[in-house]
């Protein structure tokens, strides 16, 4: 990887030719290195395999500038990146680039100036991961495998099923999934504010399936982090256990349950439907479930939500944004009540001179200037890290649902008659984002609860949530004590939530051959 060092000087040097560059009344230098390493993870106890498959890594650097010009028509915008190469060579054609696509842009106020906030995190990533060798790389896959095929292999409930320890591998047992490792090196520098400003942050995650074929059941497990040694093999375990207990699964009727959603689906609903309504550009486009609602009730008291970038040791943090503007934290939702939202600098200029931007946000905008502070502009590409060919966008960092005060015992207990609802998949929006109409199927680490205890798993696909997200909200009873990180699948975020309670939840029986999926 191209290191921090030679980022910061390869930013300065452009913002210095930049300044003397024709036309050019402000810019912007972002230069960037990434790297992704991935192990892949492949167990099948009845076919011929390797466990961990393949290690990989993909990897990008390269700068972006964006550029106001001036020109005889006014002001013009425009952005050019130049891959792999941060010489001057490099920025002359990124320069070039945005030159020839700028365009006017009556919205545009300036690049990010100064939010007035002071940075908090310096050196808050691990050198351990920023210095991973290949071998470690493939031992952090193993230990994960591991953890699955010992709860497999431990498993009384599979050796009474298959009739004998020697003979659970007969079963079908499947481990599938990866661990990945983040590199992220940033330097960014613009006319407001000179002075190079780098960031260097790492995670890791895994992500892992189980299933056990003979008997049609399956189970996920997941863990993130941010050093090396936070990894264990809780991912393996967790998928392995959850497949066991998914085993003999029962059909449900169509009807309205009260449901605790686990984790990964109140991540899913999160990822899927709330945040994005909770994005400052959503106002402004008129597209966000929460018209109008700022300052007021949108969910139960129970539920206090917030989004913080620059909490030490959570995997979303970093310590500037893709803006040069510090990280920190927002408070989405207060005890019911809309806050704050995610916003970027365009984003929050935009609605400042918006004439209709008292009607669109609930509350004039230039009052309500705490509750969008720019500490969200990121450039998240493709495949993860921050990427030198993107404009900023705005994007959720570490999503914290504060915890309440429930075991998932005392849940299950308080809920009698209704559903525990492990993870849910194809979660999105019905009629638009405004409407709130959402529909997605629950596809595993689920179970049926009667009298205050779990009776059954619930069969895979057989029943789908289909339902309003205002009413989710609306009708939160209760919030577990055990929050952890959450991953979902293509997210820039990572969810830190317990268990929730949720009455009244509408849901629909599926017809039987969707259980072959």
């Amino acid at each position: 990887m191209i290191t921090t060092s030679e980022l910061a000087k390869a930013v300065g040097q452009a913002l210095d030719y930049l300044k003397s560059a024709e036309q050019v009344a402000e810019a912007e230098v972002f230069a960037s290195s990434n790297r992704s390493l991935i192990t892949r993870l492949n167990y099948t106890s009845h076919i011929p395999c390797n466990g961990v498959e393949e290690a990989k890594s993909t990897e990008s650097c390269g700068i972006g500038i964006q550029a106001a010009f001036r020109t005889d028509a006014g002001i013009t915008i425009g952005f050019g990146s130049e891959p792999s190469d941060l010489n001057l060579d490099g920025v002359k054609r990124a320069l070039e680039k945005a030159r020839r696509g700028a365009v006017t842009d009556p919205e545009f106020s300036s690049l990010p100036q100064p939010s007035g906030e002071r940075r908090r995190l310096r050196r808050y990533h691990d050198p351990k991961l920023m210095r991973i060798r290949d071998g470690e790389l493939v031992e952090a896959g193993w230990k994960v495998l591991r953890g699955g095929l010992t709860t497999f292999m431990s498993s009384t409930r599979l050796r009474e099923l298959a009739g004998g320890q020697e003979r659970i591998k007969e079963l079908g047992l499947i481990l599938g999934g990866d661990v990945t490792i983040l590199q992220e090196r940033i330097a960014i520098a613009s006319s407001a504010m000179p002075e190079v400003q780098t960031d260097e942050s790492t995670l890791i995650m895994a992500f892992i399936t189980a299933m056990v074929e003979a008997k049609t059941s399956k189970g996920t497990g997941s863990s993130t982090g941010t050093r090396l040694d936070s990894l264990t093999d809780e991912a393996g375990v967790e998928a392995a256990q959850n497949a066991i207990a998914a085993i003999g699964g029962e059909r449900i009727k169509s009807g309205e349950y009260t449901v605790i959603f686990g984790r990964q689906p109140v991540a899913d609903l999160l990822n899927n439907l709330i945040l994005p309504s909770l994005s400052l550009s959503a106002f402004y486009s008129d597209t966000s479930t929460f018209m109008g609602k700022l300052g007021k009730p949108v969910a139960s008291k129970q539920l206090t939500l917030l989004d913080h970038g620059a909490q030490r040791g959570l995997m979303g943090s970093k310590g500037i944004t893709c803006e040069g503007l510090p990280t920190g934290k927002t408070r989405l939702i207060q005890r019911g009540k809309l806050v704050g939202l995610l916003s970027n600098h365009y984003e929050r200029q935009r609605i400042l001179k918006d004439p209709k931007g008292t009607e669109k946000l609930g509350a004039d905008p230039s009052r309500q200037t705490k509750a969008i502070v720019p500490r969200n502009g990121f450039r998240f590409g493709t495949g993860g890290g921050r990427h030198f060919s993107a404009q900023p966008g705005i994007a959720p960092t570490n999503i914290i649902v504060e915890g309440g005060d429930r075991s998932l015992e005392e849940m299950i207990a308080e809920v009698k008659d209704g559903l525990l609802i492990g993870r849910i998949w194809y979660t999105y929006p019905i009629n638009g984002l405004r409407a709130g109409d959402f529909t997605c199927t629950v596809v595993g680490d689920s179970y049926i609860i009667k009298e205050g205890r779990i009776v059954a798993p619930l069969k895979p696909n057989t029943v789908r949530i289909s339902d309003n997200i205002r009413n989710i909200l609306s009708n939160i009873t209760s919030i577990g004590t055990d929050a952890k990180g959450t991953l979902v699948w293509a997210a820039d975020e990572v969810i830190y939530t317990p268990q929730i309670v949720v009455r009244g939840v509408k849901l629909d029986e599926i017809a039987g051959f969707m259980e072959q999926l």
